[in-house]
Order: C-alpha cells, then sequence, then structure tokens
C-alpha cells in the first residue's frame, strides 16, 4: 500500500483520539473567565433574573458538557428572590454545544444561600419561564429562607418534561432539629389559569398531603390529610398518634386549616388552623374536644424549646384532666410566642363546682428562669369540696369552713418561687385580703400576710387540739406569717384587732407580735421557741412576754374558770399583768407582776410547762387589808380587822389540779397569820383546801349590822380542813382567849369548828361550832366548857352583872336563820353555870342585911334602898340551871351563896330576841320575908326596883 494512502488510514485511526483529546484538554486549555460577562448574561436570559458571576469559570466536555461557574449571585435587591451559591453547574446540551449554542439541561446548585420573598406578590398566576422545559434541576446541601423560617441542609430535584407535563420536586431537608422529606407535583395551568398541585411532606414519622388547586388570583385551595405516631416530633404537645382531615386555603399572607376533624391520642377533636405570615409568621390552632388530658401538654409546653413562630392554641373542652383531677367546661386561649406564654380567657369548673378564670403571661423561657404572671377569679358554693379534691388535707377543721366564697388574686410563678402578690376574697361572708409567697426547695418556704374583717379560730383549731404542737410538728418547711382581723373568735372567746406577726425557720418558732384585745384589755404576747438541741430534750423559750392591760378588770375576770364575784368592787378597778420567761419549757424562769387597783402581786419563780408546774415565791400587797377585803368580795369593810396594810409573802407551788402557799406571812391589819395551805381542785366537785394556820393575833368578827343577812355563799365555793392556831384571840368585847387552837371544817358547805380550846383568864374553854348552810333556813349549834374561866370584867354589860370569879360551866346552843336576827330569835338550848369567889356588882346583899338591923323603921328603909340599887356583892358560890327557847332565856335555878348568912335566889327571865328583861333577886331572912329586887324592862336600860313591901310591912307590925 502507497505510503500516502497508509498515512491517510493512519490519520483517520487517530482523528478520534484526538478529537477525544481536544475535547478533554481543550477546554482547559481555554481560559473561559474571559467569558464570565456573557455566560451571566447568558444565564441571566434564561433564568429571567439577574446573574452575577464572580469565581473562576470552567468548561467540560466529557464525560459530559458541563459549565461550573463559582461566586453565583442570583436575583438581587429589587428582584424578591436571591440566591448566592458557592458553585452553579449547567449540564449542556451536546448537539446546541457542537452549533455553538448554550442550552442548559440540568442545573445544580451547589451551597446555595436561597432567599425567598415574602409574603409573595398576590395576584400574578403561576406562569413557568419558558426555559422551564425539558429541563432537570437540583439543589445540594443548600439553605432556604423563606421569610422568617430557614430550611438548613436542603436537597431537592426538579423534574420538568414537556410543556403539558407536571413539574416533579423531591427533596428533604432539616428544620429545628428535624428531618423531612417533600414530594410536590406541580400541573400546567390550563385555560382557566389554575394550576393543580399536589404536596406531601413527612417528618418523624408523621406524614401531611394537600391536594388543591393554585388559585389565578393568588393562593391556594385544596384539602388536607395526615397522621403519625407521635404529634410532639411536630407540635409543643404530648406523644402520641394523631389523624387529621379537613380543607385548606392558602393566600399570600395566610393560610387556613378548616373543618379539621382529628383524632389525638384517641380522643375526637375539631378545630381550626391559621398560619399567618404576614405582617410576621404566627400559628393558630383552635380545638374543640370533649375530653383532653392537660398534663401532658402541660410537660411539653415546660419542655418546648423556644419555637420557630408564634404558636397560638385556642381549646374549649367538656373535661379535662388535670393531676388526677377532673375540670369541667374548660375553655381558654394560650399564645406561645418565643419565650413568652400568653393565657387569656382561661375559664374552667373545679371539682366541688368552683368556678375558676384565669388570664397572665409569662417572660422568659417557661420551665426554665420562667415567670409567669396571671391574674385568677373563683366563685364556689363548696370550696371545701374543692380544696380537698385538689390535695389540701382540712380534716383537722370543722366542717362548716370554707363553704362558699369568691375572690379574685394575682399569681407570679417562677422557678424558684411563686407568689401571690393580691388576695382579695369573701370566704364564709368573711372578707379576706392579703399577699403570700411560697419558695421552693428542699426546705420550702412560705410568707403570708392576711387580714380578716372576722375569723373563726375555732374552726380552725377545734378543741383538743394543741395549736403549739400543731406549729411545732416536723414539717419540712418554713414560714413567715402576718395576719391581721377586727374580730377573731376562740373557744367562745371574742379578740377584737387581732394581729399576729410570727416567724417558723427550721424549727424555730418567733412571736415577734400577737396582740388584741379581749373584754376591753390589750394583750401582747411575744418570745421565742426553739427546739431541743438533743433527743428528748424541751424546747426552749428565749425573751417570752406577755402583757395585759384593762381599764376595767371584770369583763376579763369573767372568763376565768371559777366561781368570781363579779360584782365585787375590786372587779371594777384596773387591771395590768406583766409575765416575762425564759429557759426549757420544763425549768422557764418566770417572772411577772400584777396590779389590780391599789392590789400588786409579785411572782418568781420556775414553771414546768410540761407537767405542768409551778414553784416560786409570791407577794401581795395592799396599802389598806381591810379596803382589800371589802373590794373583793363586796361585803363592807371588816372593822375587827382593824387598821393597817396587807402583806402576802409566801413560796408557792401550782399544778393545773392543786396549789400550795408553803411557809407562808400574813399580816392583814390586825391580823397575824403564817403557816402552810393546800388547795386541790381534782377529782372533787368543789376545791379542797388542807393545811395549817397560826396566828399571833387573831381579831374575830363583831355582830352584824341589825338588819343585815347572812352571806353563806362563799361556804360553798370549796371544802377545808384546815388546823387552826392562835397565841392570842381578839373578839369585839369580853376576855381574850389565849393559846387557842381549833380544827376548821368545811365540806359541802357545812363549817365545823372541832376540837376547840382555848386558855382565857387562867381558865380552860373547850367545844365546837357547827354551820350548816345548806339547810333551809341555816342552821347553827355551838357545846362550850368552861374550867377556872377568871372574870377579870364585867360580863354582860346590864347594871347588875358578874364582874369577878372563877366561872365553871357547859352550853349547848342551836338555833337556824337567815340572819343573826332571826337566829338569835330562834336560839334554843340549856347551860349550867357555877362561879365561885365572885362578885355581883350593881348591889350590896351583905348591906341589905345588914340595914334591917336599922333602929329604927325609916332608917332601916333608907339602908335598904342604898344597899340594894348600889354597891357590890362579894358570894362564895352561884349556881345557875338556864333553859332557852325561842330566843327567850329562862333562869330555870338559881342560887347565890353571900355567906352564913343566906343564899340568895335568882328566878326570871331574859327575851333576847326582843332586848327585854324581866329578873329578880330574893334574899331570905331569919327575922321576916324575904327581901328583893327585880330588873325588869328594856335589855339595854332595865330598870331596878327593890322589893321591900312585906319586910316593911312586917316591920311596921313589930312592937
Amino acid at each position: 500500500m502507497p505510503w500516502p494512502r497508509r498515512i491517510a488510514y493512519g490519520l483517520l485511526a487517530t482523528l478520534p483520539l484526538v478529537l477525544v483529546a481536544a475535547l478533554w484538554f481543550g477546554p482547559h486549555l481555554t481560559d473561559w473567565n474571559e467569558h464570565r460577562d456573557r455566560l451571566a448574561i447568558l444565564a441571566a436570559a434564561r433564568l429571567g433574573q439577574p446573574v452575577k458571576l464572580t469565581g473562576p469559570v470552567e468548561l467540560a466536555l466529557l464525560p459530559q458538557p458541563m459549565l461550573e461557574a463559582g461566586g453565583v449571585t442570583i436575583g438581587g435587591p429589587g428582584n424578591g428572590l436571591s440566591i448566592q451559591a458557592r458553585a452553579l453547574r449547567l449540564r449542556l446540551d451536546l448537539g446546541a454545544l457542537l452549533r455553538f449554542r448554550l442550552e442548559p439541561r440540568e442545573v445544580v446548585l451547589v451551597g446555595a444561600e436561597i432567599q425567598l420573598p415574602w409574603p409573595p406578590t398576590s395576584g400574578q398566576p403561576f406562569r413557568p419561564p419558558p426555559w422551564l422545559t425539558e429541563l432537570r434541576g437540583r439543589i445540594e446541601d443548600s439553605r432556604i429562607v423563606i421569610g422568617s423560617v430557614a430550611l438548613e441542609r436542603v436537597t431537592a430535584e426538579l423534574a420538568a418534561g414537556a410543556a403539558t407535563d407536571a413539574l416533579k420536586i423531591d427533596g428533604r431537608f432539616r428544620w429545628r432539629n428535624q428531618d423531612a422529606t417533600f414530594q410536590t407535583t406541580l400541573g400546567r395551568p390550563g385555560w382557566d389559569d389554575a394550576a393543580p398541585m399536589d404536596l406531601t411532606v413527612s417528618a418523624a414519622n408523621a406524614s401531611l398531603s394537600t391536594s388543591g388547586v393554585l388559585l389565578p388570583e393568588g393562593g391556594f385551595e385544596g384539602t388536607l390529610q395526615g397522621g403519625g405516631s407521635d404529634l410532639s416530633a411536630l407540635v409543643p404537645g404530648p406523644a402520641g398518634s394523631f389523624r387529621l382531615r379537613g380543607h385548606i386555603s392558602a393566600a399570600a399572607d395566610l393560610l387556613t386549616a378548616s373543618d379539621l376533624m382529628m383524632d389525638i391520642a384517641g380522643s375526637p377533636v375539631r378545630g381550626v388552623t391559621t398560619l399567618r405570615l404576614a405582617p410576621q409568621p404566627r400559628l393558630d390552632v383552635a380545638l374543640i374536644t370533649g375530653r383532653v388530658a392537660l398534663d401532658p401538654w402541660i410537660a411539653a409546653l415546660r419542655s418546648a424549646g423556644r419555637p420557630a413562630l408564634p404558636f397560638g392554641l385556642d381549646l374549649s373542652a367538656e373535661a379535662a384532666s388535670f393531676r388526677g383531677q377532673t375540670l369541667r367546661r374548660l375553655r381558654g386561649a394560650a399564645l406561645l410566642e418565643g419565650d413568652r406564654l400568653t393565657l387569656s380567657d382561661v375559664s374552667a369548673v373545679l371539682p366541688g363546682d368552683t368556678e375558676v378564670e384565669l388570664s397572665g403571661a409569662t417572660t422568659g423561657r417557661l420551665g426554665a428562669n420562667g415567670r409567669l404572671e396571671g391574674a385568677i377569679r373563683f366563685r364556689g358554693t363548696a370550696l371545701r369540696s374543692t380544696l380537698m379534691a385538689l390535695g389540701l388535707d382540712l380534716s383537722a377543721t370543722e366542717p362548716t369552713l370554707l363553704r362558699q366564697g369568691e375572690g379574685r388574686m394575682r399569681l407570679v410563678l417562677e422557678e424558684s418561687q411563686a407568689s401571690i402578690p393580691e388576695f382579695v376574697a369573701t370566704l364564709d361572708g368573711a372578707r379576706v385580703s392579703g399577699a403570700g409567697l411560697l419558695r421552693f426547695g428542699t426546705r420550702p418556704a412560705l410568707g403570708l400576710g392576711l387580714t380578716f374583717d372576722r375569723l373563726d379560730l375555732d374552726g380552725w383549731l377545734p378543741r383538743g387540739s394543741d395549736p403549739l404542737a400543731l406549729v411545732l410538728r416536723p414539717g419540712g418547711f418554713d414560714a413567715n406569717l402576718r395576719l391581721a382581723a377586727e374580730r377573731a373568735s376562740w373557744r367562745g372567746v371574742m379578740v377584737e384587732k387581732l394581729s399576729l406577726d410570727g416567724a417558723l425557720e427550721a424549727g424555730r418558732l418567733t412571736a415577734r407580735r400577737v396582740a388584741g384585745k379581749v373584754a376591753g384589755a390589750d394583750i401582747a404576747l411575744s418570745g421565742q421557741l426553739a427546739p431541743g438541741t438533743a433527743a428528748n430534750t424541751p424546747a426552749r423559750l428565749t425573751d417570752g412576754a406577755l402583757d395585759i392591760a384593762a381599764p376595767v378588770g371584770k369583763p376579763l375576770l369573767a372568763l376565768l374558770p371559777g366561781n368570781w364575784e363579779e360584782t365585787a368592787p375590786l372587779a371594777g378597778q384596773p387591771l395590768a399583768l406583766r409575765l416575762s420567761a425564759s429557759g426549757p419549757l420544763n425549768a422557764l424562769a418566770l417572772r411577772g407582776g400584777l396590779d389590780m387597783g391599789e392590789a400588786r402581786m409579785e411572782a418568781n419563780g420556775t414553771l414546768d410547762t410540761l407537767s405542768p408546774r409551778y414553784a416560786g415565791n409570791l407577794t401581795l400587797r395592799h396599802p389598806g387589808a381591810a379596803r382589800l377585803m371589802a373590794e373583793a368580795t363586796g361585803l363592807p369593810a371588816p372593822a375587827w380587822i382593824g387598821d393597817g396594810s396587807l402583806s402576802l409573802i409566801s413560796n408557792v407551788a401550782l399544778t393545773p389540779t392543786s396549789g400550795q402557799l408553803e411557809s407562808f406571812d400574813l399580816v392583814a391589819g390586825e391580823t397575824r397569820l403564817g403557816g402552810q395551805l393546800a388547795l386541790a381542785t381534782a377529782r372533787a366537785a368543789r376545791p379542797r383546801l388542807t393545811g395549817r394556820i397560826n396566828a399571833e393575833a387573831l381579831p374575830l368578827p363583831g355582830p352584824a349590822s341589825p338588819g343585815t343577812p347572812l352571806n353563806l355563799a362563799p361556804l360553798s365555793w370549796l371544802d377545808a380542813d384546815i388546823v387552826l392556831a392562835a397565841t392570842r384571840v381578839l373578839p369585839p368585847r369580853g376576855p381574850v382567849p389565849e393559846q387557842a387552837s381549833a380544827t376548821l371544817r368545811l365540806n359541802g358547805g357545812i363549817l365545823g369548828l372541832d376540837g376547840l380550846q382555848a386558855r382565857v383568864n387562867g381558865g380552860r374553854v373547850e367545844g365546837g361550832i357547827r354551820l350548816d348552810s345548806t339547810a333551809t333556813p341555816p342552821a347553827l349549834s355551838a357545846q362550850f366548857k368552861l374550867g377556872g374561866v377568871g372574870l377579870h370584867s364585867a360580863l354582860t354589860g346590864l347594871p347588875i352583872d358578874l364582874s369577878a370569879g372563877q366561872v365553871e360551866g357547859e352550853m349547848d346552843l342551836r338555833t337556824t336563820g337567815h340572819s343573826p336576827e332571826a337566829m338569835v330569835a330562834g336560839l334554843e338550848g340549856s347551860a349550867q353555870l357555877v362561879v365561885q369567889g365572885g362578885v355581883l356588882t350593881g348591889t350590896d346583899l351583905g348591906g341589905a342585911l345588914r340595914a334591917t338591923e336599922a333602929p329604927t323603921i325609916t332608917a332601916a328603909e333608907a339602908a335598904l334602898r342604898k344597899a340594894l340599887l348600889d354597891g357590890a356583892t362579894g358570894f362564895e358560890r352561884l349556881e345557875a340551871r338556864l333553859r332557852i327557847a325561842a330566843g327567850r332565856m329562862v333562869v330555870e335555878d338559881g342560887t347565890l351563896s353571900i355567906g352564913e348568912q343566906a343564899a340568895a335566889t335568882l328566878r326570871g327571865d331574859a327575851d333576847l330576841a326582843h332586848g327585854g328583861v324581866n329578873l329578880s333577886l330574893s334574899v331570905p331572912l331569919v327575922n321576916g320575908p324575904p327581901l328583893g329586887l327585880t330588873m325588869t324592862g328594856p335589855l339595854s336600860q332595865p330598870r331596878r326596883v327593890p322589893d321591900l313591901a312585906d319586910w316593911l310591912r312586917w316591920r311596921a307590925e313589930q312592937p
């Protein structure tokens, strides 16, 4: 073969290789950057948007024609669409390229930042650009921003067929840490410019599909359906399956899903959803359901992050469960916007038919340093049932409390505390206002300030409960409490202007001030009570103080236990009490003073509040002892006490059932007493007083004023068994007994002086007295024995009286009556008296005997009258037997031995009740009839009449 031919065949054989090499290396050897502007103009013409290329431009023909440019900017200000990409790749049509024409068949954006205008311009029908035919497009590793919504990691593929084929877009993206896929089929617009469109978005095991048409005037109309296994992956809600279907419409700035029929976790729900895109994006959901569980929704909202766009929820449910409780007729709206949650027009009926209304908003992220401020109104007729259903323990309170009420409050909830800055309510007809604060933590702290116009403490602290034990029992919380009440009642006591300022911290109770007005008295209490430092050690009181001041003590004394004489003048005196205490509760150092009128009592000792028991000293003083007794009893001042002050000093031991005065010293006027007394109040109908009283000088009361009834009521106040001893007894008149002793017994209103004995003027008196105040009328009986009692002065005060002698005898007396006069009128009994070596004053019987020996009758008569009406008669022995009946004393047998001459006889009676006397003294003579002397008339001023007629007649008959 000739070589030219061979060369031709070789060239033909190598031509493909050369062509391939040219296609491979040719574009790389060409500087395409010089054609950057032409390419940008070409791309802008094809894309219908301004295109700017700032990066390198390369063309590759193998394995397929591909034009790649870097630093791509599509669109710009004023064009709405804005795309900035790391690279733009165009797959070109080879045939067109060989004809030196650029026909892109595929467009790829790599690392693009796509800004889509929002809202889009309305009123423009969908018209695909001319180049969107037989074109494939793809976005890789890009970011699309639509308004304020950003889609990350976007990868999508667009496929367009012929001019009549639908446009399909498939891809995936990430939105708020959720991976989602989407499929879109967009049909070509028809003769009416309406374009059909189907869209399906799937994410987190859930999908939403819509099918409809793009309207020529702008917007979309279609149907919506969807469902999934986890609602919480899509919206701030509880986990669970859901299904929905409805109608959807979209405009440039509004997307609405209406007539929604949903099934959320098995519960049917109807509703409407609105996505507002201008002026700011916002999603609103309105739901109507028969029943909803609020706890998972609230938990989801608390744990939800910052929402991509404001989320509003309008909920209406016939029944809702919340923390195990069922709420009825729940209505309300919530808006979650950024970190702010706004609640408005929330209302519900709580268990117990209490109606509640709520509105408020949060600042900061809910559940993490967030803050909820709300306003609450409530109204109900069974608040107690509502509170107990909500978990509040009211078992220790009266069932009549918290029956009905209404009110309003402001509530502030924060991560570390809950506060109520304002609270106003009417509970059970009483107005209440105030504020409160509760700090959360390992040891919660409660601060509460309330003002009541009326407070029933009996309902909150029922009888039988120990308020101190309730406060000090371990509760694991601290409290700061301020209470004020115009009127408060506790255990039948009315307290006015009650104020309480106290705190409970780490088990330590502090009463800064507890004050109020009780029965007209101002009462204030303060102190601090701390628990024991070790197990089984008592609590300790520090700086305890009690102050009571009353202008009149009577109303306050009426509240004390026992039978107090409220009419006594002392009860009308001002009263002031001051007590201070410190130390452990089983050994409180107590110091106090009580002023009542001019009386002052001071106490200083130790109080065991756990037993309880008090031991210490007691001092009582008053400038006038008699006046104090009159003021304390309401009786006239006892003059027999005498002038002088009162002073009582004693060691005291007190318990709830007993009291003791140990080694007391009492000075009251002329009275000087000492000894020991014990008062017991347990296991008996009346208190019982026992002990011993020693008196240096014991005055006795005189006769009561005429017409004054006996006040024996104090005898029924208590029982008594007291040993009495007196060095000297001071009666109103008569001899002074010495070394007197007796046992005073008082039992059920019956008073007795048993074993009474005393030394009187060298002799001895023994006896007993019994007064029965329970009898009607009261009964008095007395028995006395006298032995060797000397008479040193007149005995009765009558004109004829005994003024000397040694008296022996016995008496037995008894009577009844309501007054001293009645008792004298009813006096019964008998007496026997023997007086030896005595003197009878007012008459001289010995002189009368001598006068009978006068030489003349005239001289004898004058001498007799003088002797019988004046002088004194010494006698050896006087014996008399007396009988008393109905207050009349009759001398049945009385003889008077006046020496060897003869013995005089005494006859007659004395009416003690009416004050009359008729006694006759007769002296027998050896020669002649007896001489006599009669004492008759009023007992206070009797007349003495000598009886001489018989003797004078006899003397006149003598030769």
